[in-house]
Order: structure tokens, then sequence, then C-alpha cells
């Protein structure tokens, strides 16, 4: 299973940026998805998670500003960053639990990141 990210790039303080992550690969079932933000020196942080009945978590810092959306059709997952401020630089990367029988344990696997950086 193979996570691809797009979308990144350079934005300035209150603009936005639309992150998309298609999955590809074998897999029975795609479950929780989310994003994960990583600052130079930080630990990865979470940003968003959406559970498979859509259900949504957010840090509380993108609380209001940031939306995580997936269409489930054709595999992918959405990080929409609205007034975006020079805190919200980092690597973002997208990240999925999938299975690959209705009855398998629940495997994790990440994307290769894409660079967000908010001027100021």
């Amino acid at each position: 299973v193979q996570l691809v990210e797009s979308g990144g790039g350079l934005v300035q303080a209150g603009g936005s940026l639309k992150l998309s992550c298609a999955a590809s690969g074998s897999f029975f079932r795609l479950n929780t998805m989310g994003w994960f933000h990583q600052a130079p020196g930080e630990q990865r942080e979470l940003v968003a998670r959406i559970f498979a009945g859509a259900t949504t978590k957010y840090l509380d810092s993108v609380k209001g500003r940031f939306s995580i959306s997936r269409d489930n059709a054709n595999n992918m997952v959405y990080l929409q960053m609205n007034s975006l401020k020079p805190d919200d630089t980092a690597v973002y990367y997208c990240n999925a639990e999938f299975q690959t029988s209705s009855t398998s344990l629940q495997y994790d696997v990440w994307g290769q990141g894409t660079q967000v950086t908010v001027s100021s």
C-alpha cells in the first residue's frame, strides 16, 4: 500500500492550501486516515484525523481553520487549510490504517510528505 501526497507549497499568511493524499495498492479497507505535520527540530504531530464513519478530530491550534475530508470511492483524503499562519510551516504527512482482509490485523502506512511553507 502506498500513499502519495500533493498540494504543498509556499503561501502567504492568511492564504489557503489544499493537500491531497491518494492511496493505492492492495488492501481490503482503509480505516482511519489522517494528516500529521513535523517542523524542523520538532516531533511529528497529529493535525487532523478522520475515522471510517467520518468522525473527525483536530489539533486545537487548527480547529476552525483546517478541514479534513475523505473520498472512499477513490481512496483519497484531503486537508483544506485556510487562514494559514507561519507557525503552520512544516512537512505534512498523510497516514492511513488499513486491513488486507475483513479479519486481518490493522496496518499503518505513511506518505513521503509534502512541504508547506507560510510566509509572514
